[in-house]
Formats: C-alpha cells, structure tokens, sequence
C-alpha cells in the first residue's frame, strides 16, 4: 500500500510579497513601495565643519518630509573567496620576484584578516511606501481585503496609482540625498527581487537576475527536499 504524499503549504503563500513589477514591490493588500539604496558617509572621519553641514543638511532633509520612509541598514558577512581567487590567478602572471612576494604577503594578510574577524557589507536602504488607502480603501474594508485572496483592484492600476504617488517622493527623496554628498539610485525589478531572495535565503550566496520581466522560481526555496511516498 502506498502512502500519499502529505499535504504542504508553499511558504511563499505565508509571505506578504504578492509581486514585484515595475521598479516596485506590490503586498498582499495592494500597498506598495520603492527602494532607494544609497551611499554613507564616515562622519568622524569629517572637519567639524563639515560635520556642521552635515547636521544641518540632514535637519532639512527631515523638516522637509511630508510623506514616511524606513530606514533600512543591512549588514552581511561578505564573501571575497571571488577576491582571493583573483589575487591567487595573478601570481603566477608577475614576473618581477619582489613584486610577486608582496602580493603573497597581501594575499596571506587579506586570508589571515577574514579567518580572525567578521568582515560586513553594510548597504543602506530608504523605503517610500504607498499605502492601500490611497487607493481608495476604507480601514475596514483593508483588513477584510486581507483575509480573502486577491488584490482588492487590477495589479495594473495599483501601479499606476503608486507611480503617480512615488515618483515626486522619489525625487524630492533624491535630491536632498545629493545635499548631503550622498549617492542614491532606485532599485530595479531585478535588484528588489535579489533583495528580498537573499533575505530569505541567506545562505545562498550571489545570485545574479537578469532582466526579464518575469520569474517564475519560488521566492523561498525549499531547505530539505520534499519527502518521496514509500511504500508500506
């Protein structure tokens, strides 16, 4: 007699990402957002009169919001095994010998720094949400929109409704960024997608997405294989 196999449910119904499209991650509940990623700077490092311009250039960035925005700080162990295979395949291409020393003096060094320390990638995220009220949804009918399946209107005018919204924020976002010597770009379809895969596996290393418009893999990958039925 054979077992059926057990029911399972897919992890990704559990999530509240119901796509990405446009430049633009879409929940459940038909809200939105877009992700800016951005450079830092060290402060300390700073005049203080730099760091006076600083302060006041970030205080106008605050008093000027009229919209909210999250603050995302992601911290990862970096991976240079791709930089030491890169430092290893030169060696043999130096000819001088003092040369080809220290480059094996760099390289036991940089191998020697990562076994001793955890060395993180730091990369800074801004978040501009678009809330499903401003679709048009009442409170109560939202949380009612969260129990039953679906998006409560078209995917395509979601989208065009959040662009109307985002873009201006975005913008204005932007360029109070650049008066704090920062450097921002918005995250396309590809790299919100690698975002929120890494963040779900974050053991699977570099993933590199292309840039066609659709994905059909699971956004969170199984970690054991699905058992096989045995025969009883």
């Amino acid at each position: 007699m054979m077992n059926p196999a057990p029911v399972r449910a897919s992890t990704q119904d559990h999530l509240d990402i119901e796509d990405v499209r446009n430049n633009l991650f879409i929940l459940k509940d038909g809200s939105c957002g877009l992700i800016l990623q951005t450079t830092a700077v060290n402060f300390s490092l700073l005049s203080e009169g730099e760091q006076d311009a600083i302060i006041y250039a970030y205080a106008g960035l605050l008093n000027s919001l009229t919209f909210p925005i999250q603050i995302v700080i992601k911290s990862q162990k970096k991976n240079i095994g791709s930089y030491l295979a890169l430092l290893n395949d030169q060696k043999p291409k130096i000819k001088n010998p003092l040369l080809r020393n220290q480059l094996e003096k760099y390289y036991l060094f940089i191998q020697k720094t990562v076994q001793e320390n955890e060395v993180l990638d730091k990369k800074f995220y801004l978040v501009i949400p678009f809330s499903n009220l401003e679709l048009g949804l009442k409170s109560t009918l939202s949380s009612t929109v969260k129990k039953r399946a679906g998006l409560p209107y078209d995917k395509d005018f979601i989208i065009q409704k959040a662009q109307t919204s985002l873009i201006p924020k975005r913008d204005h976002l932007i360029s109070q960024l650049t008066r704090l010597g920062l450097q921002t770009r918005q995250l396309t379809t590809p790299d919100i997608i690698k975002l929120f895969f890494e963040y779900y596996n974050p053991e699977s290393g570099g993933i590199d997405f292309g840039q066609a418009s659709d994905y059909s893999a699971p956004l969170v990958q199984a970690a054991v294989s699905p058992e096989t039925p045995h025969e009883t």
